[in-house]
């Protein structure tokens, strides 16, 4: 039996042989991360007469660019072992003198996976890696959407301070084509009233009826008539808020095309996370592309920690700390999802919301009070997905009575 270690980098691979007692093989080589490369490891795996029922081939799962090489060596039916990179780093700690390089680097795996001491890393099915980028993807627009309204409302508080108090919203529709067209005080102080009366009963859908909407903006121009807001380069600000809304807009455009996409690999998956009050479509397409199998974890707890959503400990001889934070270790995107999904609980679901309130009578803050759901969450979430069964509220007597 031959063991092959491939040592993953971003342009070249290397990678080496040992036999069954650990001994190399032949001379390690390099190879790039393209077709030419992909040639050269084939060339250098027929050279050693390697086939898929002599040889056993490892690589670290390094961030996304061990996935060319597995799909590679896959097609060819070779048996392939990704696995975390932290597992061959406990390996190389044992040696006295921790020399790094690529060729060494290469043998060591080869030798984690002669001594059978890594777990193969978790594969997901094509409709799992699509949830993922797209669920990834969203989370980053939503970031970029969200530091894009803290400029507008940051340019906005300089040059009409007193804007935000009329609308609730300040990006909902109306506000937003209000402000495309007039930002600034003198801007509706100079438009013709009827036109900004049209353009907010047009922009809400009728939301806002003729007489709102006149309200509304006779309110408006009192305000702009006695603004505090600076006089300077007010130009300026204005092209700012423009393109900035110009470009909030273009990304919820982009946003609703991403979020439909991944409501529709949802529905096709077998599962029931929508059934847990604060488990829409959006959040059960995170979950479930993070987690990917859930059979990969035997308890609750392990999902707990896997999302980093259980408690450090700070243990140090006799002392044991009882103000512990999330320990944080985990996936940060399925912490959020189970976050905000524990959030919507806290105030919704029948047991979850008795639950979250006798935290808060308790004297416990908010936050400490919505980390407590989530753990009470994610026992939720492993017992639905395990069964494949729908969520059932049931409602502890005790904490009823309080």
């Amino acid at each position: 039996m031959f063991f092959v270690g491939i040592d993953i980098g971003k342009r070249n691979h290397e990678a080496a042989i040992i036999d069954e007692q650990g001994k190399p093989i032949g001379k390690p080589i390099r190879f790039s991360n393209s077709k030419a490369g992909s040639e050269k490891l084939l060339e250098f795996i027929n050279d050693h007469d390697l086939l898929p029922d002599n040889s056993l081939i490892g690589l670290e799962a390094t961030g996304h660019y061990w996935l060319s090489v597995f799909s590679f060596l896959t097609a060819l039916e070779f048996s392939v072992v990704p696995f975390n990179p932290i597992q061959s780093d406990t390996l190389r700690n044992f040696y006295i003198r921790k020399t790094k390089t690529d060729t060494i680097d290469a043998v060591l795996i080869a030798q984690v996976v002669r001594m059978d001491l890594p777990d193969q890393t978790y594969l997901p099915s094509e409709d799992i890696v699509r949830l993922k980028q797209l669920s990834r993807f969203r989370y980053s627009i939503v970031d970029q959407t969200s530091d894009l309204k803290r400029k507008v409302i940051a340019s906005l508080d300089q040059v009409f301070p007193e804007y935000e108090t009329l609308f609730s919203d300040m990006f909902g529709k109306s506000s937003t084509q209000l402000l495309l067209q007039s930002p600034l005080p003198e801007d509706l102080l100079e438009t013709d009233a009827q036109k900004l009366i049209d353009l907010l009963n047009e922009a809400s859908n009728g939301r806002l009826s003729i007489e709102k909407s006149t309200e509304k903006v006779h309110q408006l121009r009192e305000l702009a008539q006695d603004s505090f807001g600076i006089r300077v380069a007010t130009d300026v600000y204005k092209l700012q808020i423009q393109l900035l809304l110009q470009q909030i807009l273009l990304l919820e455009e982009q946003l609703k095309t991403i979020e439909d996409e991944m409501a529709e690999l949802v529905a096709t998956q077998d599962q029931y996370l929508t059934t847990i009050t604060g488990i829409g479509p959006i959040t059960a397409a995170v979950i479930l592309s993070e987690v990917g199998d859930i059979h990969r974890f035997e308890r609750p707890n392990q999902l707990l920690a896997f999302a980093g959503l259980d408690a450090s400990v700070h243990q140090s001889g006799d002392f044991t700390g009882t103000r512990n934070k999330l320990s944080k270790r985990g996936s940060p995107y399925l912490r959020r999802a189970i976050w905000q999904a524990a959030f919507i609980a806290s105030n919704r679901d029948p047991a979850l919301s008795i639950y979250y309130k006798n935290l808060r009578k308790r004297g416990k803050h908010h936050g400490t009070a919505v980390g407590a759901v989530c753990r009470k969450l994610v026992n939720i979430i492993f017992a639905v997905w395990t069964k494949g069964k729908p969520y059932e509220v049931h409602i502890n007597p005790d904490l009823k009575a309080n």
